[in-house]
Formats: structure tokens, sequence, C-alpha cells
């Protein structure tokens, strides 16, 4: 496994410290401070975190499984995408989302995950007029059992 160093800056010196659990792939996002949302408001909630990743990395940021059932926020950009050009002093992560009922969420609430990948490598896509290769014969329901 390989190991890598993230320059990371908080922007609460109370806030509790990242942890990757050993063997996880995914590091769990706290958000910054107590957050009051009506039913139908939509916030980006501050993840009180800057990160200067790798060179040719980038992260992706989801809901925790439980966030929905516990929180009843759903993330508006189903998928959050942090390059590594977004790591400036102010440039904090946050979690675009919007509830669906009235909540308030405890300061430093485990809200969101994250992991690390490389970015993809240059495609180049070569046109043909036929792909020689069998049909899956669906979108979302292929195979039979």
């Amino acid at each position: 496994m390989k190991t890598r160093m993230i320059e990371i800056k908080y922007f609460d010196k109370n806030m509790p410290k990242l942890e990757q659990v050993y063997g996880g792939d995914w590091i769990d996002l706290r958000v910054r401070n107590e957050e009051h949302l009506k039913q139908g408001e939509y916030k980006e909630l501050q993840l009180g975190v800057a990160m200067f990743l790798p060179v040719k990395c980038e992260a992706l940021v989801i809901p925790r499984s439980s966030t929905f059932k516990k929180w009843g926020i759903i993330q508006t950009n189903s998928v959050g995408l942090i390059d590594n050009t977004y790591c400036g002093d102010n440039d904090e992560w946050k979690f675009p989302c919007i509830a669906t009922r009235e909540i308030i969420i405890p300061q430093y609430t485990r809200i969101a995950q994250f992991r690390i990948l490389e970015n993809q490598p240059f495609i180049f896509f070569n046109r043909v007029e036929s792909l020689d290769y069998p049909d899956r014969n669906g979108f979302g329901s292929t195979g039979t059992i």
C-alpha cells in the first residue's frame, strides 16, 4: 500500500483531526459548525478543511451511508469533485446539500467522506463505424438469473 503525505489546514482548532481507518478507503469529513436547515433549504456545509492534494490526484466527496437516514439531506451535485488546484489558504471544502426536512446538525458531525484518486490518463477516441463486440442487451438490467 502506497503512503502519501497531504498538507491540510483546519479552519477550527478544536475540530477532530482527519484519520484514515487502517484498511479503509474513505475518510470521514465533519461539519465545522452546528447547522440549522429548513425543509427545502439549500446550503453549502463547511467541512472545516483545505488540502493540497498530490499532483495528478483529485478527491471524490460523497455522503456517508447514514447521512440521509439521520439528517434528511441530499448532496445536490451527487458526487463532489475537488481537483488539486483547489488548494488555497481559503479553499475550504464544502458539502452542497438540500434538506428534505427541518434539521439541526450538531457541530463536528460526520456528514461526508472522501477518497483520493489519481487523475484519469489522457484518452484518445478513435472513431469507428462498428464495435465488433457482443451486445449486453439492456440498460440497468442486463443479464439474466
